[in-house]
């Protein structure tokens, strides 16, 4: 019997400025085929040699122009079917903590973008495990002080 594999090549970012109540994550638009039209966050593909953190932060950049001034994992990853790579998709996922005030330039993937409430982002978001990795991350990055253990190199 054929198995599903498994396959971790992706990693998601969401971004966040400021604390508590006055907290904003930043949703970004697709204009690129794969997702057209859905709000969502920054995500992309592991390139040969580069690790996951790495990734995260090099996703962050070119999609969005923003560097992370703290970047942590967010101690989970997210897990979803594929059909189009026919494969059970392992996303690890990080939080990327930038400065308020900081100028949003996007690549050629977006054609928008917007700082929203957590609340709002997760009214917005299209998908159950995406809404449920931003509600992990109001409580646990947002809400109180970010766990120094996950804090990521750089």
């Amino acid at each position: 019997m054929p198995d599903l594999p498994l396959r971790c090549s992706m990693v998601s970012v969401v971004v966040v400025r400021g604390r508590g109540g006055h907290a904003r994550t930043l949703l970004v638009h697709r204009a690129r085929a794969h997702l057209h039209g859905l709000w969502t966050y920054v995500a992309g593909h592991l390139e040969a040699g580069e690790t996951a953190w790495q990734a995260a932060r090099r996703e962050l950049h070119e999609e969005t122009g923003l560097r992370a001034a703290s970047l942590y994992s967010a101690d989970r990853c997210e897990t979803f079917y594929d059909a189009r790579e026919e494969c059970i998709a392992v996303v690890p996922a990080f939080v990327a903590l930038v400065d308020a005030g900081v100028e949003v330039r996007l690549n050629h993937e977006h054609d928008d973008h917007t700082w929203l409430s957590f609340d709002e982002a997760i009214a917005r978001l299209p998908f159950s495990g995406q809404r449920e990795l931003y509600a992990d991350i109001q409580r646990a990055f947002v809400l109180q002080p970010p766990p120094e253990a996950l804090r990521m190199p750089g």
